[in-house]
């Protein structure tokens, strides 16, 4: 069995059922294939990702409240909880890799990684957290100068 790689589980992402879904917030990334690129920043594709999720906050899809896209990844705090949809985080983020994916031509990697913000975790804190991301990762000094970041005002 050497050289063998072990498989990698397939994590489920089904809201527990203590968790009121409409206010449960999740840290969501969603990374390519192809690691270490920067394919997501070219001006269509990383526009073009900001402006699907503005889409879908306006059709209450889903409410994303910070997004920001990496060279090779994204980030985003979002809500998936609608009273009025049927559809839990599974499918949600399913379809949105699947359009974005044939819009854009991204090779997402399967699957995606959530995790569900907890009462003591700080919603303000985790949101600096993604938008300091390019900054962190060396890109620019301030986050405010990255093109490719969203901020959701609820209303």
């Amino acid at each position: 069995m050497e050289g063998k790689l072990p498989q990698r589980k397939r994590l489920p992402h089904e809201v527990p059922s203590a968790v009121d879904p409409v206010e449960a917030v999740f840290f969501v990334t969603v990374c390519c294939v192809e690691r270490g690129g920067d394919f997501l920043v070219s001006e269509s594709v990383g526009k073009g990702l900001v402006e699907s999720v503005k889409h879908r906050n306006q059709k209450r899809v889903w409410w994303c409240s910070v997004f920001v896209v990496m060279p090779d990844h994204v980030h985003g705090l979002i809500r998936f909880g609608n009273r009025d949809a049927e559809d839990g985080i599974g499918e949600v983020m399913k379809r949105w890799k699947a359009w974005t994916a044939r819009e854009f031509g991204i090779r997402w990697q399967r699957g995606w990684f959530d995790h569900r913000l907890r009462s003591e975790e700080s919603e303000r804190e985790k949101a600096m957290y993604v938008l300091e991301n390019p900054v962190r990762a060396g890109l620019l000094e301030r986050w405010e100068d990255w093109g490719f970041w969203f901020v959701g005002e609820e209303g």
